[in-house]
C-alpha cells in the first residue's frame, strides 16, 4: 500500500489530537509532564512508523512536545470533573 500526502497528513492529524487529548494527565507538573513526555514518545513512534519515517525520531520529537505540553498546563486547565 503507497502511501499519498492525504494519509500522511490524516495520520499526522489524528497523531496530534490524540497527543493534545491525553498528554495532560496528572495532579502536578511534574506527573503532567512524564506522562505527557510518556504519550508523545508513544504516539510520536507509531505515527512516523505509519508514514514511513524513523520511529525513534518521531518518539523524540513526540516525547519533547507530548513533555512541554504537560509542564505548560495546569490542573485547572485539564478538569475533567472528578467525582467527589
Amino acid at each position: 500500500m503507497a502511501i499519498t500526502p492525504i494519509t500522511r497528513t490524516a495520520t499526522c492529524a489524528v497523531c496530534v489530537f490524540a497527543l493534545f487529548t491525553v498528554t495532560a494527565c496528572g495532579d502536578n507538573q511534574g506527573q503532567r509532564a512524564l506522562s505527557g513526555g510518556a504519550i508523545g514518545a508513544g504516539v510520536g513512534a507509531v505515527g512516523t512508523a505509519i508514514v514511513g519515517a524513523n520511529p525513534v525520531a518521531g518518539a523524540l520529537i513526540g516525547g519533547a512536545a507530548g513533555a512541554a505540553t504537560g509542564a505548560l498546563t495546569s490542573k485547572k486547565q485539564i478538569d475533567l470533573g472528578e467525582i467527589k
